[in-house]
């Protein structure tokens, strides 16, 4: 989590916000180039969800499926067990192969050419919830798909937002008054097993509900592929950035802080 947003998922929008301090001070010429180069991850405002009722053939599901009972429990990630009762797997083989041919299919529904950036399987216990956020733009573009579940779990996404802006003031209700603001204008996606939807997750808040645990077997298993606009791949990470503008002070004050 970022020093200066409340949700998860935020560090990204932090270091920018750093960035943008740091030029403005050692190089205000700069900053407008800066900032120009990152509209390319903003979401256009007319982008609406696309849902896929299908994306891969029942075989390759069940390969998937496959892969998920293949895991060793040494090679599951914990350290969202407690925040979001979820073990989580990145980059499997299977899943990058998987990504990269549905790369056309995502620039069609996301109207822009894209290319991968990372993926990674999400594994539900009965304890499993989403808290409302938006992700970093390494994840403008999500292709959230549904393997298998014991029971239907909607995701609620909103409409596009502009990125939220350092001055604005984030209470201690924050989450829920984002949840309630009508202005938003939240939908909800019931996912069957095989469908998807594709959403930017930069630009869109969105959440699950705890899952509900009026059963013990409770479980959803999710695939999020993760893409960036086509050629940003090194534009999105913060290390990068002293290097890509020529201003050695970015090295300095975009560091992730020590927790």
């Amino acid at each position: 989590m970022g020093t200066d947003y409340p949700w998860y998922d935020s560090n990204w929008l932090a270091r920018y916000g750093r960035a943008v301090d740091t030029i403005r001070r050692v190089r205000p010429e700069a900053l407008d180039p800066f900032e120009q180069r990152f509209e390319v991850f903003r979401t256009r405002p007319d982008f609406e969800v696309a849902e896929f009722e299908q994306v891969f053939s029942e075989d390759v599901l069940s390969d998937i499926r496959d892969a998920i009972d293949g895991l060793a429990p040494t090679e599951l990630e914990l350290h969202e067990v407690r925040g979001f009762g979820r073990y989580i797997v990145h980059d499997h083989p299977l899943i990058t192969e998987l990504q990269a041919t549905v790369v056309d299919l995502v620039s069609e529904a996301a109207g822009e050419r894209v290319e991968p950036c990372y993926n990674f399987v999400s594994l539900y216990t009965r304890s499993g919830v989403c808290p409302v956020h938006m992700d970093s733009p390494e994840a403008k573009w999500t292709l959230d798909l549904c393997v298998r579940q014991t029971r239907s779990w909607p995701i609620h996404v909103s409409q596009v937002v502009p990125w939220p802006e350092l001055s604005q003031d984030f209470g201690d209700d924050w989450d829920e008054a984002i949840k309630h603001d009508p202005d938003l204008r939240f939908a909800s996606y019931s996912l069957e097993p095989g469908g998807a939807i594709l959403f930017a997750g930069s630009s869109q808040w969105h959440y699950r509900d705890p899952l509900p645990a009026d059963g013990v077997d409770e479980s959803c298993d999710l695939v999020f592929f993760h893409f960036v606009p086509e050629g940003t791949r090194a534009l999105v990470e913060p290390d990068n950035w002293a290097q890509l503008f020529g201003i050695p002070e970015l090295a300095e004050h975009t560091v992730t802080p020590a927790t």
